[in-house]
């Protein structure tokens, strides 16, 4: 055994992900979470790993090696407190995998507003599927591999690399502790408006990041992004692969159907290789071109990645099928951003048959609470012919004004048990029913399955 580390947060997706890293280098690992429950609490117990409710300083008795830190940890939390006052050894999830996993590794980091989770999963399953068994840490769970962070067999290590910062000590991005090889730039857009005064603030981060990149390695990002186009404008020192749909680029894509489920990849030179896979939607498409695009720099043709993408699993929560009943399909999708939720949207009217789409969405994050998306939130939600908003507690503004500027048909619940019996009356057999959030959204996934279960059943 190496020692022990305490994890403050560890139910977290990358808290989570570090605390399985850290058991399979042989570390005893325990950890504390003010809600340790499921799926992350029974992966993170089928690893051996002791996990405590509430932030106790008696979690910390006897004194762990060392403490690791979560970003959701603020001072006057008990533990954090106790951990200071007690002189404790302490550093950051970031910091402790720049330092215990990454060090000496071809790092491959997938940042950018939206898409991170699938394209790493994307990304980690095709150099899986090339033989090069990579280790990987993603804020999700990738269905091909039913976990969200392995050590791996090579040198080749995928991360997620979020802008968002590092721990109430350490307020730079996340992502600055990688030190990528490979780096992924998807789509720059403002959010985190808890932590980032405006669009420029994150682009600054992201210029810190493009810093980090060595000269002989790559960046890859959209060709038709003006905020990615001048952060890396401020200065670039590496090769950059540009990707795009229908469009001019290093690697493009043309769609061979509309919702995105077969498309074909051109790269100069080479003959185009095709896509045909059990994904739809635009956003998933320049999700692949990223992945793919990144697997070509370590050495796995473009050919070789779309054959892997023919038989990618998807991820938990992005756009999952969580069941039909009686003809009613209900999904489970993270998108909380008014441009992910316009492109999911998309993606789905697109595959759509005569039924009808309906959203149901939560505006969970931070962002939304403090109403910085409210004048592009209706709008992103066109693509549905019907619309029921979750009006959570505590919010800032009222999503009543939503109501009154949807051109769609919405309306707004704050009660989750009337917005599921609104959702079952409403829904009929043919029609597809979304559920948007990035948090439990109150257990209204098998709320509602239950409900039509008993309503249709």
């Amino acid at each position: 055994m190496k020692g022990h580390i305490h994890i403050l947060g560890a139910c977290g997706t990358f808290m989570g992900g570090i605390a399985l890293l850290a058991r399979e280098q042989g570390y005893r690992v325990t950890g504390s979470d003010a809600n340790v429950y499921p799926p992350m609490s029974t992966q993170l117990q089928a690893a051996g790993i002791e996990l405590s409710e509430g932030y106790a300083a008696e979690h910390l008795q006897p004194a762990p090696d060392c403490v690791v830190v979560g970003n959701a940890m603020s001072r006057g939390n008990p533990a954090v407190e106790y951990m200071l006052n007690a002189g404790l050894r302490y550093t950051s999830g970031p910091q402790w995998l720049a330092e215990h996993v990454l060090a000496g590794k071809w790092v491959l980091a997938v940042s950018g507003t939206h898409g991170k989770t699938s394209t790493s999963a994307m990304l980690a399953w095709v150099l899986q599927y090339a033989g090069m068994a990579p280790g990987f840490l993603i804020g999700g769970v990738p269905a091909d591999f039913g976990l969200s962070a392995r050590s791996g067999e090579t040198d080749f290590f995928v991360v997620e690399a979020d802008e968002y910062d590092t721990a109430f000590f350490d307020k730079r991005s996340k992502f600055v502790h990688y030190r990528p090889r490979t780096l992924v730039i998807n789509n720059l857009e403002f959010d985190h408006a808890d932590i980032f005064a405006d669009l420029a603030a994150i682009q600054n981060q992201f210029h810190h990041l493009v810093r980090t990149v060595p000269g002989e390695g790559q960046i890859i990002h959209p060709a038709s992004s003006p905020a990615v186009a001048a952060t890396l404008e401020r200065g670039c020192w590496s090769q950059t692969v540009s990707t795009a749909i229908g469009g001019a680029a290093d690697l493009s894509a043309e769609l061979v159907q509309a919702d995105g489920s077969a498309f074909d990849v051109s790269l100069a030179g080479e003959e185009p290789a095709q896509v045909r896979w059990q994904h739809c939607g635009q956003h998933n498409v320049a999700n692949a071109l990223a992945a793919m695009a990144a697997a070509r720099h370590v050495g796995v043709p473009v050919p070789v990645a779309a054959q892997a993408l023919a038989c990618f699993g998807g991820v938990k929560r992005r756009l999952e099928l969580l069941g039909t009943v009686n003809g009613v399909a209900v999904y489970d999708d993270f998108a909380h951003h008014p441009t992910a939720i316009a492109t999911t949207l998309q993606g789905m009217r697109a595959r759509t048959g005569s039924g009808r789409l309906i959203a149901v969405i939560e505006p969970r994050s931070n962002t939304m609470r403090m109403g910085e998306h409210r004048a592009s939130l209706a709008a992103s939600c066109s693509d549905a012919d019907k619309v029921y908003w979750f009006q959570p507690a505590g919010m800032d503004w009222s999503l009543a004004e939503l109501v009154a500027a949807s051109t769609t048909p919405a309306s707004v619940a704050n009660d989750i048990d009337d917005l599921v019996a609104a959702v079952v009356g409403d829904a009929n057999t043919g029609d597809q029913v979304v559920i948007m959030s990035n948090g439990g959204f109150g257990g209204i996934h098998n709320k509602l399955l239950a409900a039509l279960e008993k309503a249709h059943g």
